[in-house]
Protein backbone atom coordinates (compact mmCIF):
# COMPACT_ATOMS: atom_id res chain seq x y z
CA UNK A 1 0.00 0.00 0.00
CA UNK A 2 1.27 3.45 -0.86
CA UNK A 3 1.92 6.14 1.70
CA UNK A 4 -1.20 7.98 0.54
CA UNK A 5 -3.20 4.80 0.96
CA UNK A 6 -1.93 4.34 4.50
CA UNK A 7 -2.81 7.93 5.30
CA UNK A 8 -6.33 7.54 3.93
CA UNK A 9 -6.80 4.27 5.82
CA UNK A 10 -5.49 5.79 9.05
CA UNK A 11 -7.73 8.80 8.67
CA UNK A 12 -10.76 6.57 8.06
CA UNK A 13 -9.95 4.44 11.12
CA UNK A 14 -9.51 7.55 13.26
CA UNK A 15 -12.77 8.97 11.96
CA UNK A 16 -14.71 5.80 12.78
CA UNK A 17 -13.02 5.35 16.16
CA UNK A 18 -13.89 8.91 17.07
CA UNK A 19 -17.57 8.63 16.11
CA UNK A 20 -18.82 8.44 19.72
CA UNK A 21 -16.97 11.66 20.54
CA UNK A 22 -17.88 13.96 17.66
CA UNK A 23 -20.98 12.62 15.91
CA UNK A 24 -23.55 12.92 18.75
CA UNK A 25 -22.53 16.53 19.44
CA UNK A 26 -22.67 17.39 15.76
CA UNK A 27 -26.12 15.86 15.43
CA UNK A 28 -27.37 17.73 18.52
CA UNK A 29 -26.13 21.01 17.04
CA UNK A 30 -27.88 20.23 13.76
CA UNK A 31 -31.11 19.32 15.56
CA UNK A 32 -30.98 22.61 17.48
CA UNK A 33 -30.73 24.51 14.20
CA UNK A 34 -33.65 22.56 12.74
CA UNK A 35 -35.69 23.19 15.89
CA UNK A 36 -34.86 26.91 15.77
CA UNK A 37 -36.01 27.15 12.17
CA UNK A 38 -39.40 25.73 13.16
CA UNK A 39 -39.88 28.82 15.33
CA UNK A 40 -40.06 30.87 12.17
CA UNK A 41 -38.31 34.07 11.26
CA UNK A 42 -40.24 35.91 13.95
CA UNK A 43 -38.69 33.87 16.75
CA UNK A 44 -36.80 36.02 19.30
CA UNK A 45 -34.36 34.10 21.46
CA UNK A 46 -33.91 35.00 25.11
CA UNK A 47 -31.22 35.36 26.17
CA UNK A 48 -29.91 36.54 22.83
CA UNK A 49 -29.01 39.59 20.84
CA UNK A 50 -32.47 41.17 21.09
CA UNK A 51 -33.24 40.06 24.67
CA UNK A 52 -30.04 39.91 26.74
CA UNK A 53 -29.85 37.88 29.93
CA UNK A 54 -30.34 41.00 32.06
CA UNK A 55 -33.83 41.44 30.56
CA UNK A 56 -34.79 37.76 30.59
CA UNK A 57 -36.96 37.66 33.72
CA UNK A 58 -38.60 41.03 33.11
CA UNK A 59 -39.61 40.10 29.57
CA UNK A 60 -40.68 36.59 30.62
CA UNK A 61 -42.83 37.98 33.42
CA UNK A 62 -44.42 40.81 31.42
CA UNK A 63 -48.24 40.52 31.21
CA UNK A 64 -48.08 40.73 27.42
CA UNK A 65 -45.89 37.61 27.20
CA UNK A 66 -48.99 35.50 27.80
CA UNK A 67 -49.82 33.79 24.50
CA UNK A 68 -49.45 30.03 24.67
CA UNK A 69 -50.16 28.39 21.35
CA UNK A 70 -52.00 30.53 18.85
CA UNK A 71 -49.76 32.16 16.28
CA UNK A 72 -46.54 30.18 16.83
CA UNK A 73 -45.22 27.59 14.38
CA UNK A 74 -43.66 25.70 17.30
CA UNK A 75 -47.14 25.08 18.72
CA UNK A 76 -47.93 22.62 15.95
CA UNK A 77 -44.93 20.57 17.03
CA UNK A 78 -45.72 20.65 20.74
CA UNK A 79 -49.40 19.83 20.15
CA UNK A 80 -48.27 16.93 17.98
CA UNK A 81 -46.02 15.58 20.75
CA UNK A 82 -48.58 16.09 23.54
CA UNK A 83 -51.63 14.65 21.76
CA UNK A 84 -54.27 13.61 22.52
CA UNK A 85 -55.89 16.63 24.12
CA UNK A 86 -53.25 19.34 23.63
CA UNK A 87 -56.07 21.87 23.25
CA UNK A 88 -56.86 21.44 26.97
CA UNK A 89 -53.31 20.91 28.21
CA UNK A 90 -52.79 23.41 31.02
CA UNK A 91 -49.50 24.68 29.63
CA UNK A 92 -50.98 25.35 26.19
CA UNK A 93 -54.36 26.87 27.03
CA UNK A 94 -54.66 30.53 26.11
CA UNK A 95 -55.34 33.01 28.94
CA UNK A 96 -58.99 33.31 29.87
CA UNK A 97 -61.79 31.69 31.88
CA UNK A 98 -61.03 28.19 30.60
CA UNK A 99 -57.42 28.38 31.67
CA UNK A 100 -58.41 29.86 35.04
CA UNK A 101 -60.83 26.96 35.60
CA UNK A 102 -58.19 24.36 34.74
CA UNK A 103 -55.40 25.99 36.76
CA UNK A 104 -57.67 26.35 39.80
CA UNK A 105 -58.56 22.65 39.66
CA UNK A 106 -54.89 21.64 39.43
CA UNK A 107 -54.05 23.73 42.48
CA UNK A 108 -56.95 22.22 44.43
CA UNK A 109 -55.90 18.66 43.58
CA UNK A 110 -52.28 19.28 44.57
CA UNK A 111 -53.22 21.19 47.72
CA UNK A 112 -55.29 18.26 48.97
CA UNK A 113 -52.23 16.71 50.61
CA UNK A 114 -50.26 18.14 53.51
CA UNK A 115 -46.46 18.02 53.58
CA UNK A 116 -46.62 14.98 55.86
CA UNK A 117 -49.01 13.24 53.48
CA UNK A 118 -46.77 14.02 50.51
CA UNK A 119 -43.79 12.64 52.44
CA UNK A 120 -45.61 9.43 53.34
CA UNK A 121 -46.98 8.92 49.83
CA UNK A 122 -43.70 9.47 47.99
CA UNK A 123 -41.73 7.32 50.42
CA UNK A 124 -44.25 4.48 50.23
CA UNK A 125 -44.45 4.45 46.43
CA UNK A 126 -40.66 4.66 46.04
CA UNK A 127 -40.09 1.75 48.40
CA UNK A 128 -42.74 -0.35 46.66
CA UNK A 129 -41.14 0.10 43.23
CA UNK A 130 -37.66 -0.58 44.63
CA UNK A 131 -39.01 -3.78 46.22
CA UNK A 132 -39.85 -5.02 42.71
CA UNK A 133 -36.21 -5.14 41.66
CA UNK A 134 -34.85 -8.64 41.19
CA UNK A 135 -34.12 -9.86 44.70
CA UNK A 136 -31.52 -12.34 43.46
CA UNK A 137 -29.33 -9.70 41.82
CA UNK A 138 -26.50 -8.39 43.96
CA UNK A 139 -26.09 -5.33 41.77
CA UNK A 140 -28.86 -3.91 39.61
CA UNK A 141 -28.17 -2.25 36.27
CA UNK A 142 -31.04 0.16 35.64
CA UNK A 143 -32.11 3.14 33.59
CA UNK A 144 -32.96 5.70 36.22
CA UNK A 145 -35.80 7.33 34.29
CA UNK A 146 -37.39 3.93 33.73
CA UNK A 147 -36.97 3.13 37.42
CA UNK A 148 -38.57 6.36 38.58
CA UNK A 149 -41.48 6.57 36.13
CA UNK A 150 -43.64 3.91 37.87
CA UNK A 151 -43.01 5.70 41.17
CA UNK A 152 -44.52 8.95 39.94
CA UNK A 153 -47.29 7.16 38.06
CA UNK A 154 -48.45 5.67 41.37
CA UNK A 155 -47.99 8.95 43.23
CA UNK A 156 -50.02 11.11 40.87
CA UNK A 157 -52.77 8.54 40.44
CA UNK A 158 -53.24 8.54 44.22
CA UNK A 159 -53.02 12.34 44.33
CA UNK A 160 -55.84 12.62 41.77
CA UNK A 161 -58.11 9.77 42.81
CA UNK A 162 -57.13 9.43 46.52
CA UNK A 163 -56.86 5.66 46.05
CA UNK A 164 -53.94 3.26 45.45
CA UNK A 165 -52.95 2.80 41.82
CA UNK A 166 -53.72 -0.69 40.43
CA UNK A 167 -50.75 -2.29 38.67
CA UNK A 168 -52.45 -2.44 35.26
CA UNK A 169 -53.30 1.26 35.49
CA UNK A 170 -49.73 2.07 36.46
CA UNK A 171 -48.65 0.27 33.30
CA UNK A 172 -51.06 2.37 31.24
CA UNK A 173 -49.73 5.59 32.77
CA UNK A 174 -46.06 4.68 32.35
CA UNK A 175 -46.70 3.50 28.78
CA UNK A 176 -48.32 6.83 27.95
CA UNK A 177 -45.65 8.93 29.68
CA UNK A 178 -42.78 6.95 28.19
CA UNK A 179 -44.25 7.27 24.71
CA UNK A 180 -44.60 11.04 25.06
CA UNK A 181 -41.08 11.63 26.36
CA UNK A 182 -39.58 9.22 23.81
CA UNK A 183 -41.23 11.23 21.03
CA UNK A 184 -40.14 14.53 22.60
CA UNK A 185 -36.52 13.33 22.58
CA UNK A 186 -37.00 12.03 19.01
CA UNK A 187 -35.72 8.56 19.94
CA UNK A 188 -38.96 6.97 18.74
CA UNK A 189 -42.16 7.80 16.89
CA UNK A 190 -45.49 8.31 18.64
CA UNK A 191 -47.76 5.33 19.37
CA UNK A 192 -51.21 6.86 19.60
CA UNK A 193 -52.86 3.52 20.39
CA UNK A 194 -50.79 3.33 23.58
CA UNK A 195 -51.93 6.79 24.58
CA UNK A 196 -55.55 6.06 23.60
CA UNK A 197 -55.70 3.14 26.04
CA UNK A 198 -55.05 5.49 28.95
CA UNK A 199 -57.66 7.93 27.64
CA UNK A 200 -60.23 5.13 27.49
CA UNK A 201 -59.45 4.06 31.05
CA UNK A 202 -59.74 7.62 32.36
CA UNK A 203 -63.07 8.19 30.61
CA UNK A 204 -64.42 4.98 32.11
CA UNK A 205 -63.09 5.87 35.56
CA UNK A 206 -64.58 9.37 35.42
CA UNK A 207 -67.95 7.97 34.39
CA UNK A 208 -68.15 5.49 37.27
CA UNK A 209 -65.86 6.73 40.05
CA UNK A 210 -64.75 10.36 39.61
CA UNK A 211 -62.06 11.94 41.81
CA UNK A 212 -63.04 13.81 44.98
CA UNK A 213 -61.98 17.18 43.56
CA UNK A 214 -64.52 18.21 40.88
CA UNK A 215 -62.92 18.56 37.45
CA UNK A 216 -63.24 21.77 35.39
CA UNK A 217 -66.88 22.35 34.52
CA UNK A 218 -65.87 24.20 31.35
CA UNK A 219 -64.56 20.95 29.88
CA UNK A 220 -66.59 18.15 28.32
CA UNK A 221 -66.28 14.61 29.71
CA UNK A 222 -63.74 13.70 27.07
CA UNK A 223 -61.78 16.90 27.67
CA UNK A 224 -61.72 16.18 31.40
CA UNK A 225 -60.00 12.87 30.65
CA UNK A 226 -57.57 14.70 28.35
CA UNK A 227 -56.92 17.26 31.09
CA UNK A 228 -55.94 14.57 33.62
CA UNK A 229 -53.93 12.68 31.04
CA UNK A 230 -51.98 15.73 29.91
CA UNK A 231 -51.46 17.56 33.19
CA UNK A 232 -50.90 14.71 35.65
CA UNK A 233 -50.20 11.50 33.75
CA UNK A 234 -48.09 13.09 31.06
CA UNK A 235 -46.36 16.28 32.20
CA UNK A 236 -46.22 15.62 35.95
CA UNK A 237 -45.06 12.01 35.60
CA UNK A 238 -42.52 12.82 32.88
CA UNK A 239 -41.09 15.91 34.58
CA UNK A 240 -40.71 14.34 38.01
CA UNK A 241 -39.24 11.13 36.57
CA UNK A 242 -36.73 13.16 34.59
CA UNK A 243 -35.94 15.32 37.63
CA UNK A 244 -35.29 12.23 39.76
CA UNK A 245 -33.18 10.62 37.03
CA UNK A 246 -31.03 13.76 36.87
CA UNK A 247 -30.73 13.91 40.67
CA UNK A 248 -29.78 10.25 41.10
CA UNK A 249 -27.40 10.31 38.13
CA UNK A 250 -25.74 13.44 39.54
CA UNK A 251 -25.20 11.58 42.80
CA UNK A 252 -23.90 8.52 40.93
CA UNK A 253 -21.35 10.62 39.05
CA UNK A 254 -20.33 12.77 42.04
CA UNK A 255 -19.52 10.14 44.65
CA UNK A 256 -18.09 12.55 47.28
CA UNK A 257 -21.48 14.31 47.33
CA UNK A 258 -23.28 10.97 47.64
CA UNK A 259 -20.91 9.77 50.37
CA UNK A 260 -21.51 12.96 52.32
CA UNK A 261 -25.24 12.27 52.22
CA UNK A 262 -24.86 8.60 53.12
CA UNK A 263 -22.52 9.44 55.98
CA UNK A 264 -25.35 10.94 57.99
CA UNK A 265 -23.72 14.34 58.29
CA UNK A 266 -25.68 16.71 60.49
CA UNK A 267 -26.76 19.02 57.69
CA UNK A 268 -30.47 18.53 57.07
CA UNK A 269 -30.50 21.00 54.18
CA UNK A 270 -27.62 19.52 52.21
CA UNK A 271 -29.82 17.28 50.05
CA UNK A 272 -32.04 20.27 49.23
CA UNK A 273 -28.93 22.08 48.00
CA UNK A 274 -28.02 19.02 45.92
CA UNK A 275 -31.49 19.17 44.34
CA UNK A 276 -31.07 22.89 43.61
CA UNK A 277 -27.65 22.30 42.07
CA UNK A 278 -28.99 19.46 39.94
CA UNK A 279 -31.83 21.60 38.60
CA UNK A 280 -29.32 24.37 37.88
CA UNK A 281 -27.07 22.11 35.83
CA UNK A 282 -29.83 20.04 34.24
CA UNK A 283 -32.99 22.18 33.92
CA UNK A 284 -36.12 20.24 33.04
CA UNK A 285 -37.18 22.75 30.39
CA UNK A 286 -35.30 23.44 27.20
CA UNK A 287 -36.95 26.25 25.25
CA UNK A 288 -40.34 27.64 26.28
CA UNK A 289 -42.13 29.70 23.67
CA UNK A 290 -44.57 32.51 24.38
CA UNK A 291 -46.52 34.73 21.97
CA UNK A 292 -46.86 38.41 22.86
CA UNK A 293 -50.42 39.75 23.02
CA UNK A 294 -49.20 43.35 23.03
CA UNK A 295 -46.05 45.42 22.89
CA UNK A 296 -43.46 44.88 25.62
CA UNK A 297 -41.73 48.23 26.26
CA UNK A 298 -38.05 48.32 27.20
CA UNK A 299 -35.80 51.06 28.50
CA UNK A 300 -33.50 52.39 25.81
CA UNK A 301 -34.49 49.72 23.30
CA UNK A 302 -37.20 49.19 20.72
CA UNK A 303 -40.31 47.53 22.19
CA UNK A 304 -40.97 43.89 21.38
CA UNK A 305 -43.92 43.97 18.95
CA UNK A 306 -47.25 42.26 19.52
CA UNK A 307 -47.44 38.86 17.87
CA UNK A 308 -43.76 38.09 18.45
CA UNK A 309 -42.73 34.54 19.34
CA UNK A 310 -40.37 34.63 22.31
CA UNK A 311 -38.09 31.62 22.74
CA UNK A 312 -36.97 31.43 26.38
CA UNK A 313 -33.89 29.21 26.59
CA UNK A 314 -33.61 27.86 30.15
CA UNK A 315 -30.21 26.12 29.84
CA UNK A 316 -28.64 29.13 28.15
CA UNK A 317 -30.03 31.54 30.75
CA UNK A 318 -28.94 29.42 33.70
CA UNK A 319 -25.51 28.78 32.20
CA UNK A 320 -26.14 25.09 32.75
CA UNK A 321 -23.02 22.98 32.98
CA UNK A 322 -20.65 25.92 33.00
CA UNK A 323 -19.62 25.59 36.67
CA UNK A 324 -18.41 22.66 38.79
CA UNK A 325 -21.11 20.67 40.59
CA UNK A 326 -21.02 22.37 44.02
CA UNK A 327 -24.16 22.19 46.20
CA UNK A 328 -22.55 24.34 48.89
CA UNK A 329 -22.51 27.43 46.67
CA UNK A 330 -26.21 27.77 47.59
CA UNK A 331 -25.20 28.54 51.18
CA UNK A 332 -23.74 31.94 50.34
CA UNK A 333 -25.82 34.68 48.68
CA UNK A 334 -22.64 35.88 46.96
CA UNK A 335 -22.03 32.53 45.24
CA UNK A 336 -25.63 31.42 44.76
CA UNK A 337 -26.64 31.55 41.06
CA UNK A 338 -28.78 34.59 40.34
CA UNK A 339 -29.98 33.21 37.02
CA UNK A 340 -32.03 30.31 38.32
CA UNK A 341 -35.61 29.57 37.27
CA UNK A 342 -36.11 25.80 37.74
CA UNK A 343 -39.89 26.20 38.00
CA UNK A 344 -40.37 29.12 35.66
CA UNK A 345 -41.15 32.74 36.52
CA UNK A 346 -43.79 33.51 39.16
CA UNK A 347 -45.45 36.18 37.02
CA UNK A 348 -45.95 33.85 34.05
CA UNK A 349 -47.63 30.57 35.00
CA UNK A 350 -44.92 28.96 37.14
CA UNK A 351 -44.86 25.18 37.55
CA UNK A 352 -47.76 24.11 39.81
CA UNK A 353 -45.41 21.71 41.63
CA UNK A 354 -42.92 24.37 42.66
CA UNK A 355 -44.10 24.34 46.29
CA UNK A 356 -43.37 20.67 46.94
CA UNK A 357 -41.12 19.41 44.10
CA UNK A 358 -37.90 19.72 46.12
CA UNK A 359 -39.56 18.04 49.13
CA UNK A 360 -40.79 15.07 47.12
CA UNK A 361 -37.50 14.68 45.25
CA UNK A 362 -35.69 14.63 48.58
CA UNK A 363 -37.98 11.93 49.97
CA UNK A 364 -37.59 9.71 46.90
CA UNK A 365 -33.81 10.19 46.89
CA UNK A 366 -33.53 9.35 50.60
CA UNK A 367 -35.54 6.17 50.13
CA UNK A 368 -33.23 5.13 47.27
CA UNK A 369 -29.98 6.05 49.02
CA UNK A 370 -30.91 4.17 52.17
CA UNK A 371 -31.00 0.98 50.12
CA UNK A 372 -28.40 1.49 47.39
CA UNK A 373 -25.12 3.13 46.53
CA UNK A 374 -25.38 4.63 43.06
CA UNK A 375 -22.54 4.36 40.57
CA UNK A 376 -22.38 5.39 36.92
CA UNK A 377 -19.84 6.40 34.32
CA UNK A 378 -22.41 7.51 31.75
CA UNK A 379 -22.25 10.92 30.13
CA UNK A 380 -24.76 13.13 31.94
CA UNK A 381 -26.50 15.57 29.61
CA UNK A 382 -29.57 17.71 30.13
CA UNK A 383 -31.56 15.92 27.44
CA UNK A 384 -30.94 12.52 29.11
CA UNK A 385 -31.57 10.51 25.91
CA UNK A 386 -29.88 7.44 27.43
CA UNK A 387 -32.44 7.47 30.28
CA UNK A 388 -29.68 7.44 32.90
CA UNK A 389 -27.78 4.11 33.00
CA UNK A 390 -26.68 3.35 36.55
CA UNK A 391 -25.58 0.56 38.87
CA UNK A 392 -27.50 0.15 42.14
CA UNK A 393 -25.17 -1.47 44.66
CA UNK A 394 -26.93 -2.78 47.81
CA UNK A 395 -25.70 -1.13 50.99
CA UNK A 396 -26.24 -4.38 52.90
CA UNK A 397 -25.47 -7.92 51.85
CA UNK A 398 -23.12 -9.17 49.18
CA UNK A 399 -22.13 -7.17 46.12
CA UNK A 400 -19.57 -7.21 43.36
CA UNK A 401 -15.94 -6.64 44.23
CA UNK A 402 -14.58 -3.13 43.56
CA UNK A 403 -12.51 -4.44 40.67
CA UNK A 404 -15.52 -6.09 39.03
CA UNK A 405 -17.57 -2.91 39.48
CA UNK A 406 -14.84 -0.80 37.88
CA UNK A 407 -14.76 -3.16 34.91
CA UNK A 408 -18.56 -3.01 34.64
CA UNK A 409 -18.52 0.80 34.82
CA UNK A 410 -15.85 1.02 32.13
CA UNK A 411 -17.92 -1.29 29.93
CA UNK A 412 -21.02 0.86 30.61
CA UNK A 413 -19.13 4.01 29.63
CA UNK A 414 -17.92 2.48 26.37
CA UNK A 415 -21.34 1.01 25.56
CA UNK A 416 -23.05 4.32 26.36
CA UNK A 417 -20.73 6.24 24.06
CA UNK A 418 -21.27 3.87 21.13
CA UNK A 419 -25.02 3.67 21.76
CA UNK A 420 -25.11 7.45 21.30
CA UNK A 421 -24.04 7.08 17.66
CA UNK A 422 -27.10 5.23 16.26
CA UNK A 423 -29.33 7.05 18.75
CA UNK A 424 -28.16 10.44 17.48
CA UNK A 425 -28.81 9.44 13.89
CA UNK A 426 -32.23 8.12 14.90
CA UNK A 427 -33.00 11.41 16.60
CA UNK A 428 -31.98 13.33 13.52
CA UNK A 429 -34.10 11.22 11.16
CA UNK A 430 -37.17 10.83 13.36
CA UNK A 431 -36.95 14.38 14.65
CA UNK A 432 -36.88 15.76 11.12
CA UNK A 433 -39.80 13.52 10.18
CA UNK A 434 -41.87 14.61 13.17
CA UNK A 435 -41.15 18.27 12.47
CA UNK A 436 -42.42 17.73 8.91
CA UNK A 437 -45.42 15.64 10.01
CA UNK A 438 -46.39 18.15 12.70
CA UNK A 439 -46.29 20.99 10.20
CA UNK A 440 -48.30 18.86 7.75
CA UNK A 441 -51.02 18.04 10.28
CA UNK A 442 -51.06 21.55 11.74
CA UNK A 443 -53.03 20.51 14.83
CA UNK A 444 -52.77 23.89 16.54
CA UNK A 445 -53.03 25.98 13.38
CA UNK A 446 -56.14 24.16 12.16
CA UNK A 447 -57.75 24.19 15.60
CA UNK A 448 -57.65 27.96 15.87
CA UNK A 449 -58.46 28.48 12.20
CA UNK A 450 -61.66 26.46 12.59
CA UNK A 451 -62.70 27.92 15.95
CA UNK A 452 -65.45 30.50 16.11
CA UNK A 453 -67.47 32.20 18.80
CA UNK A 454 -65.21 30.87 21.59
CA UNK A 455 -65.85 27.23 20.76
CA UNK A 456 -63.36 25.06 18.95
CA UNK A 457 -63.56 21.73 17.16
CA UNK A 458 -62.03 18.53 18.38
CA UNK A 459 -58.45 17.88 17.39
CA UNK A 460 -58.10 14.83 15.18
CA UNK A 461 -54.77 13.13 15.66
CA UNK A 462 -53.06 10.97 13.07
CA UNK A 463 -50.45 8.26 13.43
Amino acid sequence: MTTAGWLVTGAAVALVAGLPYWLPRSVVALRVRIFARVGGEEGIRAPGREVPAAEFKRVYGHPAANGRSRGAALSDLFWYWLSPGPEVHQEHLEPGPRYDDVARTTRQILAGLSRDQWTELVGRCTRRVLDELDGHARVHRVRLRDLMMPVWAEIYYEVVFRAPCPRHVRDLITGNADDVVTALKCTGLRHMDRRARLTAHLRDRLAHDPPPVPLPSSLSEREQAYYLQGTFFNTAVVQMSEAMAHLLLALATHLPVQDRLAGGEEDPDFLDRVVNETLQHFPLFGVAHRITSGEIPRDGREPIPAGSVLLFDYPEYQGSGGDPFDPDRWLNPDTRPSASIPFGVTANRPCPARGFAVLTMRVAAEATLRRFRLESSAEHTRSLPSRGPCLLVPRTGGSWSPVRRRIRLAAMRLADRWAAVPRSLTQLVLGSYMVWDARRQGLCRNYFAASSGGSAPSVVVGR
